[in-house]
This record gives structure tokens, C-alpha cells and sequence, in this order.
């Protein structure tokens, strides 16, 4: 059922108390990236989707994802109803399962139900969900515009392009550390990776994936290399091109950094530099 175009690449921001994400906006639209993210867990408010939509003209801008345990279908109209028609077409909502609810799938579709009969209403077709497993990726095949994933193989990927079929919009939010020593790139992959694998369905998602409890427990090489990049921007668009040619539509570059590595826009220059992705 998707229509949705995100275009190839795309760039997840950080908000900021001195709103850099905004100008920073500005400029990965100039390098070409066609999608900007803010994850979920920063967003207390919606709003700063808005300052991202006013600060470009033509990217898509979308959250990974929408806390249905922090937010209703009342934050999300009332979201909409502060924008223009040119900004609302732009705005791509990204949504999950609330985590705290009995039956959290039931709750997401609930959800959906809602806001399919909000007085103005985000249509399927510019939703997508975060999806890991068979359950919700089938959900975001069926009600929505695709799915959202993260930590996720090559091999996974191809996994669920099956499941959602051809038509679904597949996004990959991949981990990146720009630098050139990997054994602190790894470091800083596992300070939020630790923090991913003790929430939600990432790790049963890990043993899905092939990897055991002691590669899951110790946060093996082997298992950040398979679903983050660190090195340098050739690297990273190798990592792109891969999820790319399993049968993702958008992969968005989730920049992680400590002490002097490279920041997000900062990431996204040198893989501007470096690309000949279409964009």
C-alpha cells in the first residue's frame, strides 16, 4: 500500500537546548540527505518535528519513534494542526507498541483505530512502525506504510522485506561511529547498546538473528560489527549499500560519538563527501 517516498539516505538528528539540531537540519538538506529523524526518546513534546519541517523546505521528517506511553492521538493532531499543508505533507509519523500495557500490540492497534478517525488524521500512508518481529512487521504492512527497524543484519533485512512483501516502505536506522580506531568505536557502540538490548524485543531479535546468550550477554565483536558501522565513510556507505541492495528503501545514518569522534552533522559531511548514493 505505500506511496511513501523517503528517498535512499537519511540522517538521525539530536535535539539540542540551544536548538543546533535546527540549523543542522538545514544543512544535511543542503548535502542531499532526503530524510531527518529525532528519536522518540527525546521528543517530551512534538514539537521540535515542527522547528525541524520550518527549517527545510523539502526532506521528510519523520520521529523514531512516537512513545505511545509518553503521547496520544491528541499530541499527534495537535501536532498536525500547528502546521501548514506543505509542512503536514511532510511529516512522516513513526510509531511503536506502548510498552507499558498488558498487550501491547492490541494498544498500538488501538491507537491506529483512533487516530484512523481523528478530526485530522495522519494517513496510513505516510505512517510506518517499528517493527522487529513477524507480528508488527505484518501490522505495519497492513496498517500503516511499512516499518521502522534498528540493530538489524543485512540478513535480517532481506528477512523482512518477505514478510512485508514489495510494495511496504523497509527503513533501517543504523548505528555509525566515524573512526578510524575500532576498538573505541566499539566502546562507544556498546554504551547504548547495552542500554537497547535491556528494552523491548532487541535482544530476542539478536537470537533471531543467529546470535547466542554470550554474544548478546558480552556485547561480542562480532555482534556490533554485524549491526553497526564503525570506521570511515567508506564504511558506512558500504553498510548503507548492503541493507540498500537486501531490500531497504532508507537507511538513516544514527550517529553515536564520544569525546572528539565525529558528531552527526559532522558524520554526515564526510559521507556527503564520500557518496554516490542517490539521495
Amino acid at each position: 500500500m505505500s506511496e511513501l517516498e523517503l528517498g535512499s539516505l537519511g540522517l538521525v538528528l539530536n535535539v539540542a537546548d540551544d536548538r543546533a539540531h535546527v540549523e543542522q537540519a538545514a544543512e544535511a538538506e543542503r548535502l542531499g540527505f532526503s530524510a531527518l529523524w529525532l528519536f522518540g526518546g527525546q521528543l517530551e513534546l512534538l514539537e521540535p518535528l515542527a522547528d525541524l519541517l520550518r527549517a527545510t523546505e523539502k526532506v521528510a521528517v519523520a520521529p523514531a519513534i512516537v512513545s505511545l506511553d509518553v503521547h496520544g492521538v491528541d499530541d499527534v493532531v495537535r501536532l498536525l494542526r500547528a502546521l501548514d499543508e506543505g509542512e503536514a505533507e511532510r511529516l512522516v509519523g513513526g510509531f511503536g507498541a506502548p510498552q507499558r500495557v498488558a498487550r501491547p500490540l492490541a494498544g498500538l492497534g488501538e491507537f491506529l483505530d483512533e487516530l484512523d478517525h481523528a478530526d485530522v488524521s495522519l494517513p496510513a500512508a505516510r505512517r510506518l512502525i517499528a517493527a522487529l518481529g513477524p507480528r508488527k512487521l505484518e501490522l505495519a504492512r497492513d496498517r500503516a506504510a511499512g516499518a521502522i527497524t534498528m540493530l538489524v543484519t543485512p540478513g535480517y533485512t532481506a528477512w523482512a522485506r518477505e514478510v512485508l512483501g514489495p510494495d511496504a516502505t523497509l527503513v533501517v536506522i543504523q548505528p555509525v561511529v566515524l573512526d578510524a580506531d575500532l576498538g573505541r568505536a566499539r566502546r562507544t557502540v556498546r554504551g547504548p547498546l547495552g542500554f537497547l538490548l535491556s528494552v523491548g524485543g532487541y535482544a530476542a531479535n539478536m537470537r533471531r538473528m543467529g546470535f547466542g546468550d554470550d554474544d548478546i550477554a558480552a556485547m561480542s565483536d562480532e555482534l556490533v560489527d554485524a549491526i553497526a558501522t564503525v570506521g570511515d565513510a567508506d564504511a558506512i556507505l558500504a553498510a548503507v549499500r548492503a541493507h540498500l541492495d537486501a531490500g531497504a528503501d532508507h537507511v538513516a545514518l544514527s550517529v553515536f560519538s564520544e569525546g572528539d569522534q565525529p558528531g552527526a552533522i559532522e558524520v554526515a559531511r564526510a559521507v556527503a563527501a564520500a557518496s554516490t548514493l542517490p539521495r
